[in-house]
């Protein structure tokens, strides 16, 4: 699919993602994740009683551990930096980025964007996000209270993780509202780079 009307009923196979929002995130907190959707592939691709199988293969590829870990970490921390370089810092994905404690992270297809995709990506997928983090922050809280020694110092250094992320992502959720608010449009040919400007704030820097 390069641009016009979308038409999900062309797909009779491998159906896209249906909002076109794909989230990254560190832990699997929405059924669309970028693991997931990437599993789902490999299991049509391959064969679905092949997929821990392959899941080992490509991990092994990757330094070996655990095969779904190690594929959160690569999508997490390094596609985005393989897919710029493969397009020439002129990417037809773009990663929505919170900052360096990823707090939250989302790829979307530049051809599927509309208007409405920044205020979608802070309702469905920030807020989301955010409430999972103050139901991890509480439990942590609670667990605290009951650990010592090093169970507590890494209990603690969590605690302080997830703290980190929320108060990212808090000020981020206050920029993306921001843009989500001018209802952008894209016009192609004015080129990605000319494009991406108008989204520097909440996208990863090219």
């Amino acid at each position: 699919y390069a641009g016009g009307d979308w038409d999900d009923s062309q797909y009779q196979l491998f159906y896209p993602d249906s909002d076109g929002i794909i989230p990254i995130t560190e832990d699997e907190y929405f059924n669309d994740d970028i693991v997931n959707k990437f599993e789902e592939f490999i299991s049509f691709a391959f064969g679905s009683e092949y997929l821990e199988e392959n899941l080992k293969y490509i991990s092994d590829a990757m330094g070996g551990g655990n095969p779904r870990n190690t594929i959160r970490n690569y999508f997490v921390n390094t596609f985005y930096s393989d897919h710029l370089k493969m397009y020439q810092k002129r990417p037809i994905y773009w990663l929505f980025d919170s900052g360096k404690k990823n707090g939250f992270k989302c790829l979307i297809y530049i051809h599927r964007y509309k208007a409405d995709y920044l205020a979608r990506i802070r309702t469905d997928y920030v807020h989301e996000t955010q409430a999972r983090y103050r139901t991890e922050e509480e439990a942590s809280n609670n667990k605290l209270l009951s650990l010592s020694g090093n169970d507590k110092v890494k209990e603690t250094k969590r605690n302080k993780d997830i703290k980190a992320k929320m108060e990212e992502l808090h000020k981020y959720e206050e920029k993306i509202h921001h843009l989500a608010d001018q209802m952008i449009s894209l016009d192609m040919d004015d080129g990605v780079r000319s494009n991406y400007s108008k989204f520097s704030d909440v996208l990863s820097k090219i």
